[in-house]
């Protein structure tokens, strides 16, 4: 005990201190992890935090294909400026899922609807009856009788109703005038055709003269 005492000196003391700091470093730097040395197994459940991951560090690269569901996406957190130009396409919307509460007004315009896209069973009943499909002339006439009343008729085609139509008299003196031009309807009440009369007045007319009738037709 003497002996070390005798050794004991202040360099001595300062030296012991010195290596024992610099065995301490040495031990402290052989703790750290290199890359990829630390596995996910090594990692405890809900260890990595929110505040531990730092601003913009997890990226697309990083995110497994569906790793990301609805389920774990915060309500209104996607807004439209972190939606990519472009990046919602029909293929990822799913069916019926944009109503018509979630369009807004004037939001489908024609210049958004296919050609023929609208078809007749989505039109109102009474709208769709008022179109025209199909529009056809047809005329009906007398022969040039001298007789003192005539009628003729102007019949649509099978399908179609009468829109309109009128009466016209050829070879007629001043003594012949029509008396009637109107929609000829059916039993149905369906307007089938156009009628049209004339005759003669003050004693009649001694020369021939014909009557025609002409109907405006269409599919209603």
């Amino acid at each position: 005990m003497k002996t070390f005492k005798r050794h004991l000196t202040v360099a001595n003391v300062l030296s012991c201190i010195a290596l024992f700091v610099a065995l301490s470093a040495t031990a402290v730097a052989a703790t750290k992890l290199s890359t990829g040395q630390v596995k996910a197994v090594n990692i405890a459940n809900e260890a990595v935090t929110n505040p531990k991951i730092k601003k913009l560090a997890v990226t697309n690269p990083k995110l497994g294909k569906e790793s990301v569901t609805s389920g774990k996406i915060k309500n209104l957190s996607v807004t439209n400026p972190k939606l990519g130009k472009e990046s919602v396409t029909s293929g990822k919307i799913k069916k019926k899922a944009v109503t018509a509460s979630q369009l807004g007004p004037e939001a489908v315009t024609s210049g958004k609807l296919g050609n023929e896209s609208v078809s007749s069973g989505k039109l109102l009943g009474s709208f769709y009856h008022q179109l025209l499909k199909n529009t056809t002339y047809v005329t009906a006439t007398s022969g040039p009788q001298s007789d003192s009343e005539k009628t003729i008729i102007a019949f649509c085609p099978t399908g179609k109703e009468v829109l309109g139509g009128g009466v016209r008299l050829t070879g007629a003196d001043a003594k012949v005038v029509p008396t009637e031009s109107a929609p000829e309807f059916n039993v149905s009440g369906a307007r089938i055709g156009w009628s049209a009369t004339a005759k003669e007045i003050e004693g009649g007319s001694s020369s021939t003269w014909t009557i025609l009738a002409y109907a405006v037709c269409a599919e209603l």
